[in-house]
């Protein structure tokens, strides 16, 4: 794609999104046919922060839209994660606004490509160590109409038991209260993992989060 796009960064993007495919108008059953924009989100991830190959213009809202218009096709989980370890505070305040976005996709990709240990994406280390600054993108979330974007909340807070238990715990204790069934699945899917090792604390919010008809 290097090789064949026009040289400067932002020419090369507009030929990408003016070939794409309508966006995805659901989140399930999807198949591996998405697949098909792996290279154009990994083409973002290798030149979407470079000064030199855009004339010394900054890229980063070009290459945000990029990522705005592939993840409502694919996702754009992988490529984000370069911009939350180069640029975070920018990066997190755009993934802030996008979580009001009316496209479930982008709104899953907030807390998606946030995640501290995002399976098959190199780790987040700054998340891993302190992941209370991705913490406002899942109170935005957590109750969010699409099953799609609260799992991702529930696997976002997942990886963060993982290494601050304690803050994961609080977390789904603060939430649980006047919680509504959706609410109770996301809790109880977040601390499914240290329930099975029997961790009391995740058991005991499990049996605070269950089912109306088990409570």
């Amino acid at each position: 794609m290097r090789a064949q796009l026009p040289a400067r960064y932002e020419d090369a993007l507009d030929v990408l999104l003016r070939s794409l495919t309508p966006p995805l108008t659901r989140t399930e059953g999807l198949g591996l046919g998405v697949f098909f924009y792996l290279p154009h989100v990994s083409f973002v991830a290798a030149y979407g922060l470079e000064l030199s190959g855009n004339g010394g213009r900054d890229p980063f809202e070009a290459s945000m839209l990029a990522q705005y218009e592939l993840t409502r096709r694919f996702t754009a989980e992988f490529s984000l994660r370069v911009f939350l370890q180069q640029e975070q505070s920018r990066t997190l305040a755009r993934l802030l606004q996008w979580t009001r976005d009316p496209d479930p996709h982008v709104r899953r990709l907030c807390s998606e490509g946030s995640r501290p240990r995002l399976p098959w994406a190199p780790r987040i280390p700054a998340f891993v160590r302190d992941p209370r600054r991705t913490l406002p993108l899942l109170e935005a979330l957590k109750d969010d109409p699409d099953l799609y974007v609260r799992r991702s909340v529930a696997n976002h807070l997942g990886d963060i038991a993982k290494d601050h238990p304690e803050l994961a715990f609080e977390i789904c204790a603060r939430w649980v209260a006047g919680a509504s069934e959706e609410r109770k699945w996301l809790i109880r899917h977040a601390v499914r993992h240290p329930a099975k090792h029997g961790v009391k604390a995740a058991l005991r919010l499990r049996r605070l989060a269950a089912p109306a008809r088990m409570a």
